[in-house]
């Protein structure tokens, strides 16, 4: 923990991550957080389906950053003809280096968690994602509270995107993401909509996506080999959702039958 922090202390370090995150990180940041406005504006001004509106904002965004590709770089794949900043990362012993946003992401957890279940916000927030109707008839904005909640996810998106491009790599393509965020809304599923839940979830699929890069040296078959990451969390939601109708069964009395 010392060397950590004096690496945070130093003033490179310090520089680098004023001279790159600010434009750049928080340009993401943005860029998320307005795009999940756009998404409340949609559903609660216009009345449009969540989902529906979350599938056309996905396909229009990416179509928009393969369009500002090649306005910038006349290619319509990849970056590299422009010089891109990296985000540090920090050496943590034993371990190796550590990107700084992935650092961010754990200490995110327990801040999330606390606003979650210790806050009046989270609290609002709980309720109307649990039954709507109800938090408006006790009082609860819920138009209000799930526009703050999709500018949160927003930013958490744009951090996501910003570390693929600042940080995993330095540099853009299109499609980069690679279906990581149905594989996000995987592990938020799979952790039971808590914030620990889902890094324990998380890291259970990174861990399958780091087993299928090592069986690739085996010589086992490249796309065999791909499937692994997408396949876990198809697994593991199919056993829960059959737990869920089991335990949903065995709640289901005869008395409950007869009514």
């Amino acid at each position: 923990m010392t060397t950590v922090l004096a690496q945070i202390l130093d003033p490179h370090f310090i520089g680098t991550i004023l001279r790159v995150a600010t434009p750049l990180l928080l340009a993401a940041l943005v860029v998320g957080a307005l795009l999940g406005w756009l998404m409340s504006l949609s559903v609660n001004r216009l009345g449009t389906d969540l989902i529906m509106t979350g599938i056309a904002l996905n396909i229009a965004a990416a179509a928009a950053t393969t369009l500002g590709l090649y306005l910038a770089t006349g290619d319509k794949g990849m970056s590299g003809a422009l010089k891109s900043g990296a985000l540090p990362s920090l050496a943590v012993p034993f371990i190796g280096n550590i990107h700084v946003l992935t650092f961010a992401a754990l200490l995110a957890v327990p801040a999330v968690s606390l606003l979650m279940m210790r806050t009046r916000f989270g609290l609002h927030l709980r309720a109307t994602g649990v039954d709507p109707k109800s938090a408006r008839a006790a009082g609860i904005q819920t138009g209000r509270v799930q526009m703050m909640a999709l500018i949160l996810s927003g930013l958490f998106g744009g951090a996501a995107g910003a570390y693929l491009s600042l940080g995993y790599v330095t540099w853009f393509a299109q499609n980069m993401t690679a279906g990581r965020g149905f594989i996000a809304i995987a592990a938020e599923v799979m952790g039971q909509g808590t914030a620990w839940g889902t890094l324990v979830a998380s890291l259970v699929l990174a861990a399958a996506e780091s087993i299928a890069i090592t069986l690739q040296s085996l010589g086992l078959p490249f796309e065999l080999m791909q499937m692994i990451p997408y396949l876990v969390p198809v697994i593991v939601l199919t056993v829960h959702a059959a737990r869920r109708q089991r335990r949903a069964r065995r709640q289901i009395t005869p008395e409950t039958q007869e009514t």
